[in-house]
């Protein structure tokens, strides 16, 4: 496996490394403490055609591939896990199941949202369907060539703040259960409100709130699919947005703590020098190693009959990383001591963010029955994991 960039990766990173040092990581601290969404980022990443980056030309988009769009994630997640996710969630997930599996009038009507920045909403959990997704209660009905979705939603990242939100839900038509199914509803269509927004421990310039839908009624073209398989195959290429932003914000938390290594003296010395840091140093660079090359495989070497990467290699991608930056992010607040754990520095805010990868998108004990499934040769149980 060659990942090394060519030429036009090369100068995306880099455009996506210049946007990041400049402007998202002075701007980092902000969004975490107040909470908002960081609207004037978003600008930042439409301006610089950032968002859209993996949908097609001939819908304006610059028809990236998500190997491409990992790239710039994991620039922004060096300095800001809150940017870094919408990059993430501006071209992967829900819009990856807009484009296999939507109409051309919906791709003509919805993709214009997403490069101008609409960071798209993918509606799965429920109070009682977390990890078993399948046990969601959330009902449409086909009925006079409409959908009607009746039930809730939560923990949805960008709840109220996204256009477009792909809605998980049991299809019903003439009576009869038809299978989970995914179907799009944009902010503001009567009977969709958004409900009490969860504060949470880390990433928190992206609302994580209840969604509700009572008598909500859309076309019926905008079911994208039927088949809880067809909406995860998609879902996959999230995963391996969700290990990159983890890897991300281990690889910003690790080159602040080699340099204060570096820098830092005690007992005459640069705190470097001593062995307990040098080998947590040491370990954190072997686990960057490594959960960068399983990213880089699951985002290139995708199913061949979806096209989007496998699920089995987007799990050990996801869990190994996610897993990992827990343990470097905190290792590298160590290496800071006091510092680390003060406000004043970006470590504590990086170790908070970094906790969230191996519950969202699938727990890293839900994505373990995931490979367990792949490896002895199981039937893929129907469970989404987180």
């Amino acid at each position: 496996m060659d990942f090394k960039l060519d030429p036009g990766q090369q100068a995306l990173q880099d455009r996506a490394r210049k946007l990041a040092e400049e402007y998202v990581a002075p701007r980092a601290a902000k969004w975490d403490e107040t909470e908002e969404y960081p609207w004037e980022n978003v600008e930042q990443l439409t301006a610089a055609g950032l968002m859209g980056m993996t949908i097609p030309e001939e819908y304006g988009g610059a028809g990236r591939s998500i190997f491409d769009a990992i790239v710039v994630v994991e620039e922004m997640a060096k300095v800001c896990g809150i940017t870094a996710r919408i990059v993430v969630e501006g071209n992967m997930g829900a819009l990856g199941v807009l484009l296999k599996f939507g109409s051309e009038e919906l791709k003509r009507r919805y993709l214009p949202y997403v490069l101008e920045g609409d960071k798209p909403a993918i509606a799965i959990s429920e109070a009682e369907a977390g990890s078993d997704a399948t046990a969601m209660q959330t009902r449409g009905v086909i009925e006079n060539g409409e959908i009607v979705l009746d039930g809730s939603k939560c923990w949805i990242t960008g709840g109220g703040v996204s256009r477009i939100n792909l809605v998980f839900a049991r299809i019903v038509e003439n009576g009869e259960e038809q299978g989970i199914g995914g179907v799009l509803v944009e902010r503001g269509t009567k009977g969709f409100t958004v409900g009490r927004r969860a504060y949470m421990m880390g990433l928190r310039g992206i609302p994580e709130t209840e969604l509700h839908f009572e008598n909500c009624r859309v076309p019926k073209d905008n079911l994208l699919t039927v088949g809880f398989r067809n909406l995860m195959s998609a879902y996959n290429s999230q995963r391996v947005g969700a290990g990159t932003v983890a890897l991300g914000l281990a690889q910003g938390a690790y080159e602040q703590a080699l340099t204060y290594a570096k820098e830092r003296k005690q007992f005459g010395r640069a705190i470097g020098e001593f062995q307990g840091l040098r080998w947590m140093l040491a370990d954190s660079r072997i686990a960057l190693d490594a959960a960068r090359l399983l990213l880089y495989r699951a985002a290139t070497e995708l199913d061949p009959e979806t096209g989007y990467p496998d699920k089995e290699l987007a799990a050990i991608a996801k869990v190994f990383a996610s897993e990992a930056a827990i343990k470097i992010t905190n290792d590298a607040l160590q290496v800071f001591g006091a510092r680390g754990y003060s406000r004043d520095f970006p470590l504590e805010r990086m170790a908070r963010d970094a906790r969230m990868f191996t519950i969202g998108g699938g727990t890293a004990q839900a994505l373990r029955n995931v490979i367990g499934d792949s490896i002895l040769g199981h039937k893929v149980s129907q469970r989404k994991e987180g």
